[in-house]
């Protein structure tokens, strides 16, 4: 049991992996979170030029670090590049539809089956995933986090955030 979640957490890796390990400039890559926001800059308080959502098809301009300078259409800008991946995001046209949290679960790799197969042997997570929903709906404004920051006397690397 143990050694199947070392190897289901692995493969989770690997997939996380391999659709960022390979970003250079010219390639075509897919927005793989539900949105994402185009930053002018790398620094993580840069000023939002615009967002993609999921699917959205991106052209890599540039790589530093985990910084992805990306191209569509007329906007420009930094993404991080985990939000990225190479493998191709197409709508389904089946008259089943699909939530948000089901797609980015997709595009990480997930499926019903995979899903069901850990909720059943982890019959006690049920409590932890609506946990984790409830966090994922807070929001912090960079306004908060820079005023957080500065009265906790806390030091931002801007070139390495």
């Amino acid at each position: 049991m143990i050694m199947k979640r070392i190897l289901l957490l692995l493969l989770l890796c690997l997939t996380v992996i391999s659709g960022v390990a390979a970003q250079k400039k010219g390639d075509i890559m897919y927005v793989a979170v539900k949105s994402v926001n185009v930053k002018s800059s790398k620094w993580f308080f840069a000023s939002v030029k615009g967002t993609f959502s999921y699917g959205a098809q991106v052209t890599v301009q540039s790589v530093s670090g985990s910084k992805v300078e990306i191209t569509a259409g007329t906007l420009t800008g930094w993404v991080e590049g985990s939000s990225l991946t190479s493998k191709r995001i197409t709508a389904s046209t089946s008259s089943t539809s699909a939530s948000a949290k089901e797609i980015a679960l997709a595009g990480k790799g997930f499926n019903e089956e995979i899903e069901g197969t850990y909720k059943t042997e982890n019959a006690n997570l049920e409590q932890a995933y609506a946990t984790v929903d409830s966090i994922e709906t807070i929001t912090v404004e960079a306004d908060a986090l820079k005023r957080f920051i500065v009265d906790g006397k806390l030091t931002v690397d801007e070139e390495n955030d």
